[in-house]
């Protein structure tokens, strides 16, 4: 798994010569704040998927012909889904295509009302192919990305909503609705973003699925029903992702895993400051710079100490126990800046991502 460990730098500094490997010796700070209470379902485990089953089921394991597929884990109010799954069945061996599905379930006895606040996805081949860009490009209107997390990144940060989805729905008690019913077309992947409220008790679980086959040659989405059934009776996608390495251990190879499960926040709000409880952030002197670390990880703190994965509150034994690299965690932060010279100064605002490292060996980050 690809950690994406980044630090976000403050600097008036001078241009750096090429180099195979550069330091840049400042002061790197955590970050202030911490992330907010709101769950997400978290569906990223396993990546690539080859057949049909469940990703990720909160629903209770009673009745269940496989009932630790199912972690019992009901959401209410707000929370967010997550979900990226990469497919590499090939549609010329005879195969119908897999579907991807994340059906809403009301367990309760009154109806329960569903907003979609916000809703993104995007294939990789057809919408938001994987492409290299330039180390800067301006974008204005949101239209440069290198992939579909990229592009539905874009768009959440922009308070976008792709055209198609509901902005609401109502589950009746005792029933269910799909959320998502999308195509994982041969060789794609799929990036699924979705912000939620909801005033009653829901169970959520999302799935693949072949596609139905009425005629030679035609495709239909899964009914209802069909995903119905393989929550009934279907088991864990296989084959699974590599386990994770405990938290605590020793060994020098460490295995973070992939995420699959109830993540406990959606966004990591903090003003960046001086020192706690002051109102603004000296800029650095010219010349120099310092960083706060993002999406910070373990093993991977940039000698800060700080781990902002988000913690799990429930999981698969074989997936991750963190949500490593906060995939579609917002980071809302503000820098209230100030010159304390009588000059006027330019600063520059980056993101940058570093070597990992939990100990800084150099005073500074490595490149």
């Amino acid at each position: 798994m690809s950690i994406f460990l980044s630090s976000l730098l403050l600097a008036q500094a001078s241009p750096v010569a090429a180099a195979s490997e550069v330091v840049i010796p400042h002061e790197v700070r955590a970050l202030p704040g911490k992330l907010d209470p709101f769950p997400v379902f978290n569906s990223n485990s396993p990546e690539v998927v080859k057949s049909e089953g469940i990703l990720l089921s909160t629903f209770p394991g009673t009745g269940k012909e496989h009932p630790k597929a199912h972690l019992n884990y009901a959401l209410s109010g707000r929370f967010d889904v997550f979900a990226h799954h990469v497919t590499r069945v090939d549609s010329k061996d005879g195969k119908r295509p897999l579907y991807l599905g994340i059906l809403l379930h009301n367990p309760t006895r009154e109806p329960v009302k569903v907003l979609v606040l916000q809703a993104n996805s995007y294939l990789s081949q057809s919408q938001a192919p994987f492409v290299d860009l330039p180390a800067q490009k301006a974008d204005p209107g949101g239209r440069v990305y290198s992939g579909p997390g990229s592009r539905t990144a874009g768009e959440v940060l922009r308070r976008e909503r792709q055209t198609g989805w509901a902005t609401h729905m109502t589950i009746p008690p005792g029933e269910s609705k799909m959320l998502v019913n999308l195509p994982l077309p041969p060789s794609n992947s799929r990036t699924t973003w979705l912000r939620l409220w909801t005033n009653g008790k829901l169970y959520a679980a999302s799935m693949t699925r072949h596609a139905r086959n009425p005629a030679k040659w035609k495709f239909q989405a899964p009914l209802l029903e069909d995903w119905k059934q393989t929550l009934a009776k279907g088991d864990l996608v296989s084959p699974r992702d590599q386990p994770p390495t405990p938290p605590d251990s020793k060994v020098e190879k460490f295995f973070y895993g992939r995420v699959a499960g109830i993540s406990q926040g959606s966004e990591w709000k903090a003003t960046l400051t001086n020192k706690p409880g002051a109102a603004s952030l000296d800029i650095p002197k010219p010349g120099e710079a310092f960083s706060y670390v993002i999406n910070s990880i373990d093993r991977g703190t940039l000698g800060t100490g700080q781990i902002q994965s988000a913690p799990m509150l429930v999981r698969y034994d074989d997936t991750a126990y963190k949500s490593h690299g906060n995939y579609g965690l917002r980071y809302n932060l503000t820098l209230p800046l100030k010159n304390p010279t009588k000059q006027p100064q330019k600063v520059t605002l980056s993101l940058q991502t570093p070597i990992k490292e939990d100990e800084l060996t150099h005073k500074g980050l490595r490149f």
